[in-house]
């Protein structure tokens, strides 16, 4: 990172990052490889000769990227094709045991650095056919067993070049097991700089990780494949998670970074590989509560922490909404309404003998769940059920949204991009380009991947596109604690005198023949009527179903509210007026 003698990312299931496991022995992938470039298999007119641990000549790329290909700051216009799964620019490599990144003088980009061997019985690096520049030498071996027909092959056209292993196996000559994997590279076009390019990587099948000679036995065990970007230069890098570890072909296979399993996409911007820890939850130096919540973004080759969350009036969430180090300090009595207190983030009426509802404790600062008696629960947390559960637990945002410190918001506001990002969850991310949004998804002119069926959809405020049709935004919305979705925003839940406008006509109410309106009214999850944080209904309905914490369906009992209301009616109608 920025600032450090080494800089390095490991690419994982992080933000973004999208995996799913199969239950089979061996992993095939949701991707495709691209084919169709001519040759005898359909991958390009030039490949390597049967061989182990072979190179390419070295292949001039100028014709097809004018600029060369700028990788961590230096600008590349030829490369070699390597057996073993990679591509390198300073030098054939034949190494078949991949070496932990960084490794010095060997700038590399690896789909999967490997022991492959491609030979088969009677083999001979003149008998394959190949035909076209570039054709490797191929390294003689002894007589092999189980006839293979898998090859290295590669293809070249302007701005882009497509280098395929073909259901290569593994030293020495085995093919019990394949592997099928596509380094694609296309030159970045828009307001990409000179020399910029993005990366894909597609796996199909995955079914060894180690040759006999890097230790392994069956094509698994002793040091296993790597696949990822070395700089060369001992010192950066970037690595997908699980390389050199067992398991890494059925993750490259069975996990992504942008959906798909067996696909994975890299933007090299001004010789960058663009950070995969962007819009990472992170911690902003100097902020106090809420304000503290950031996200980081990409800053050269590190990170910085963004600020996502400004100061709020306080609220009864347990929360320091307004980011003086202070939870809930207001008048526990102006945060909630009347005759509400907030205790422990949570609006609860004053109690005194009998006044609580069943299932609930009269405590000293007011009506505790019984479970929730005695449980102390920290900053940003409050009791439910007798654990301690976050501000964000269960809340799902409506669409476009991110919930953070308690609140649902949409993480770009504010955030502004140059010329060549556009902001996603919070963080600057490189222009979308043809080729680098996920399946069904198509690149806009604004620089993002939507939907295809949505390209050209135009949708009213308060909703988005999904499908090709216009949805409400709160459709499956869950807001945090004492909000309710409208108009696609989670916004506090309406208070008691904006919900019911004939309040005394409402007492008849009370004794079980009419609707249990305190509930609604005085909102024990938040003082609020509406939904009260609960899931809208998927007809848009603003009703809500409420429920005291641990007090079970139907709230108050009628006999508790019958004795405050008596008490507070003149209170409320004061207040009304």
């Amino acid at each position: 990172m920025a600032g450090s003698s080494s800089s390095f990312w490991r690419l994982g299931l992080s933000v973004g990052v999208v995996a799913t496991l199969a239950c089979a022995s061996a992993a095939e992938a949701q991707t495709s490889l691209e084919a169709g470039h001519g040759g005898t298999a359909g991958y390009g007119p030039s490949c390597l000769g049967e061989n182990d641990d072979g190179s390419s000549n070295v292949v001039d790329i100028t014709p097809y990227f004018p600029s060369g290909l700028n990788f961590f700051g230096t600008v590349q216009r030829s490369l070699y094709i390597n057996t073993n799964g990679n591509i390198t620019f300073a030098g054939p490599v034949p190494t078949y045991t991949p070496n932990p990144f960084p490794v010095a003088s060997q700038p590399m980009i690896a789909p999967y650095w490997a022991d492959v061997d491609t030979r088969h019985e009677d083999s001979s690096w003149l008998g394959s056919g190949c035909t076209g520049p570039g054709d490797g030498e191929a390294v003689m071996g002894p007589a092999c067993d189980n006839p293979t027909e898998d090859g290295v092959w590669w293809y070249f056209e302007r701005g882009r070049a497509i280098f395929t292993w073909d259901r290569v196996g593994y030293y020495q000559c085995h093919e019990d097991h394949r592997m099928s994997f596509q380094l694609i590279l296309t030159e970045a076009t828009g307001c990409a700089g000179a020399g910029d390019f993005d990366v894909e990587f597609r796996y199909t099948q995955c079914d060894w990780e180690t040759g006999d000679a890097s230790g392994g036995s069956g094509g698994f065990g002793g040091t296993p494949a790597q696949a990822g970007f070395d700089a060369g230069n001992s010192r950066d890098f970037v690595m997908i998670d699980r390389s050199r570890e067992a398991g890494i072909a059925r993750h490259l296979c069975d996990a992504s970074n942008v959906g798909i399993n067996g696909t994975w996409r890299f933007s090299v911007r001004s010789g960058v590989i663009m950070c995969p820890d962007a819009g990472m939850p992170c911690t902003v130096a100097g902020q106090l509560g809420a304000c503290a919540e950031g996200r980081t973004n990409c800053v050269g080759m590190g990170t910085e922490c963004v600020q996502q969350i400004t100061p709020a009036p306080e609220r009864c969430d347990n929360i320091d909404n307004d980011c003086d180090g202070m939870t809930d300090e207001v008048d526990t009595a102006a945060l909630c309404v009347a005759p509400d207190v907030c205790v422990s983030g949570v609006c609860t009426p004053m109690c005194f003998e009998g006044g609580c509802n069943e299932g609930q404790t009269c405590t000293a600062t007011g009506c505790v769940d019984n479970d929730c008696v005695g449980v102390t629960c920290g900053e940003s947390e409050r009791c439910v059920h007798g654990s301690c559960v976050g501000a964000c637990d269960g809340v799902m945002c409506p669409a476009g949204q991110m919930c953070r410190g308690g609140h649902c918001f949409d993480a770009c506001a504010g955030v502004t991009c140059d010329d060549c990002g556009v902001c996603e969850d919070g963080a600057c991310v490189p222009n979308c380009t043809p080729t680098s949004c996920a399946g069904g998804e198509t690149c806009q002119a604004d620089g993002h991947c939507i939907e295809t069926a949505c390209a050209g959809v135009t949708c009213s405020a308060g909703t988005y596109c999904r499908g090709g049709a216009c949805v409400d935004a709160c459709d499956g919305a869950t807001c945090p604690f004492g909000e309710t979705c409208r108009m696609g925003a989670c916004v506090p839940a309406e208070a008691p005198d904006a919900a019911f406008v004939g309040l005394d006509a409402s007492f008849e109410g009370v004794d079980g023949g009419g609707v249990p309106f305190p509930d609604a009214a005085f909102g024990l999850d938040g003082g609020a009527g509406g939904d009260a944080g609960r899931r809208r209904s998927g007809g848009g309905s603003t009703g809500c179903s409420c429920r005291a914490p641990g007090g079970g369906e139907g709230g108050r009992g009628p006999l508790a509210w019958g004795l405050g209301l008596l008490a507070l009616g003149a209170i409320v109608r004061r207040r009304r007026r």
